[in-house]
């Protein structure tokens, strides 16, 4: 699929926690340049796109699931989702999708625009003048160096920040394919301890 005019084909780099705020945050990437937009999401909205990243099957399907699940039912297909605005630091997405080859479009917050196209191998492409806006460089975005206490550019620290890494965390998915509370999913976030801290840059 070609990318549409005024836009960046960006996909999902990795997903961390804002210790400031306690709200994950996604970060996506555009190859071809190498920058960040990264947009803090929900905590359960967090949670079904690390699910999907890692690889993690759940008892019964969650939401994202269901709505995968239902476009395969009716014959549909997911061809895009887009982040198409930033209003008073609110993102707004779209979900641009056929059934029975007849086309229509859905209003979306990005988080689950993003859940969506992971589950549906569609392509995510966020908006030049959204990127423009909130882009970050990879060489001024240093989650972690492993200098204790050091603030990246999106404050976030060496002593709390996160990277759901697909080794060593049986704990979590045990806890995803159980189902758990927002208090108790913040504090196992906060307290996850990856093995391997690789760099953005």
């Amino acid at each position: 699929m070609n990318t549409p005019k005024g836009f960046t084909l960006m996909k999902v780099h990795r997903l961390v926690l804002d210790p400031n705020t306690n709200s994950p945050i996604v970060i996506l990437q555009d190859d071809a340049s190498g920058c960040l937009l990264p947009i803090w999401i929900g905590i359960f909205e967090a949670h079904s796109i690390a699910m999907k990243m890692e690889s993690v099957q759940p008892p019964r399907p969650m939401t994202h699931d269901l709505l995968a699940n239902t476009f395969e039912v009716m014959a549909g297909q997911v061809h895009r989702v887009e982040v198409v605005d930033l209003v008073d630091n609110t993102y707004f997405a779209r979900i641009y999708f056929t059934v029975k080859e007849q086309e229509f479009t859905l209003d979306s917050r990005p988080s689950d625009a993003i859940a969506l196209a992971l589950r549906a191998t569609s392509p995510i492409y966020v908006a030049d003048h959204v990127l423009e806006r909130s882009k970050i460089n990879p060489a001024d975005f240093k989650i972690r160096e492993g200098e204790e206490g050091e603030v990246s550019e999106v404050g976030l620290t060496a002593e709390t920040d996160m990277e759901i890494e697909p080794a060593e965390e049986a704990q979590i998915r045990k806890a995803v394919e159980d189902g758990l509370d927002e208090d108790e999913y913040t504090r196992m976030l906060k307290n996850y301890n990856p093995p391997d801290k690789n760099k953005l840059n």
